[in-house]
């Protein structure tokens, strides 16, 4: 059925409303919001996020899903981080982050050097953006002026979590499309921040299915992964795979050379190349590092700008695992 033009003008205005309000939180933050209340800021998370890559390079693609997984759901305020309470049920437990989402334990060690060098200053969802940006760096991919000023919120949201807002592996290019969009963010980002596959690693059951029942993949590859991950639900299904064959550790473009030789991981990434919209994208950045990079840096900057609570709203957390 058609819209009434009544109703076309009222979703606009919504819109409208939408990305005003966005725009508005998203202008508050700056990338000197701490140099005086923290100028120790920034060497303080390095510090850790660099120890803690060394122990295991995986934690570098780990802490920059959290920071995605965090920005997908009610904005970037950190929600992602709280514990269960006895009267409210987190994030961490939805259907896309159970026993999938990790590294809070490095969190907490971010949280408390930052609190040794500036107590009750820097919000939990502030260092997430931090800590992206420095393990997209430390392996290897571009770096950028994080924009700064969030804060944190005092309340977490399974149910939004489980809304579909965090597209799975199963998703086709329209959803994968159409759930970044709803975000302010284009399909341009979409593809560039997919890019983030170049390093971490998935469970078999987030891939069984593209490995035993798709096509559109390299033959040799997907005897490999299956070597790892049983047919059978419920067989292996939480062991690893890496996100990029060729260089898992390494934050750089061979993730688009690999969905050109169909040997993307989950089915979500094959479908960035796949007769699509978006393959001339993955063309572009399979042969182009410096536009992988310099986009990807963009596009993280934008997806920090997703709804921040900013002046009055929220609290700096003192414990990123709990409100206040």
């Amino acid at each position: 059925m058609a819209a009434s033009s009544t109703s076309i003008v009222v979703l606009a205005s919504l819109f409208a409303t939408a990305a005003l309000l966005m725009s508005g939180a998203s202008a508050q933050l700056s990338t000197g919001y701490y140099k005086k209340t923290c100028p120790k800021l920034f060497d303080a998370v390095e510090s850790v996020v660099k120890s803690a890559i060394a122990k295991e390079k995986r934690m570098g693609a780990s802490l920059l899903r959290l920071h995605f997984h965090d920005c997908f759901v009610q904005g970037c305020d950190g929600s992602v981080l709280l514990d269960d309470t006895s009267s409210s049920r987190g994030e961490k437990t939805a259907n896309p982050n159970n026993n999938s989402i990790r590294g809070f334990n490095v969190v907490d060690d971010i949280k408390s050097k930052v609190e040794s060098v500036c107590p009750g200053v820097v919000s939990c969802a502030d260092i997430l953006a931090i800590a992206a940006r420095d393990s997209t760096a430390i392996l290897g991919g571009p770096t950028w002026d994080v924009k700064l000023g969030r804060r944190d919120s005092k309340t977490a949201s399974l149910a939004a979590a489980n809304s579909g807002v965090i597209p799975p592996p199963s998703s086709n290019l329209n959803n994968l499309i159409n759930r970044f969009q709803n975000l302010g963010l284009s399909t341009k980002d979409m593809v560039v921040l997919s890019g983030s596959h170049t390093i971490g690693q998935a469970r078999c059951t987030t891939f069984r299915g593209r490995i035993y029942n798709e096509s559109n993949i390299d033959g040799s590859f997907a005897r490999t992964r299956q070597g790892s991950c049983p047919s059978r639900n419920g067989a292996g299904d939480n062991n690893l795979a890496p996100l990029d064959l060729k260089s898992p550790t390494f934050f750089d473009e061979s993730y688009y050379k690999n969905l050109l030789d169909k040997k993307g991981l989950l089915h979500s990434d094959q479908v960035l190349y796949n007769g699509g919209s978006t393959d001339n994208l993955v063309e572009t950045y399979s042969k182009n590092p410096k536009a992988f990079a310099n986009d990807f840096a963009a596009a993280m900057i934008r997806m920090g700008d997703i709804s921040p609570l900013t002046g009055s709203s929220g609290e700096i957390r003192k414990n990123c695992r709990r409100a206040n």
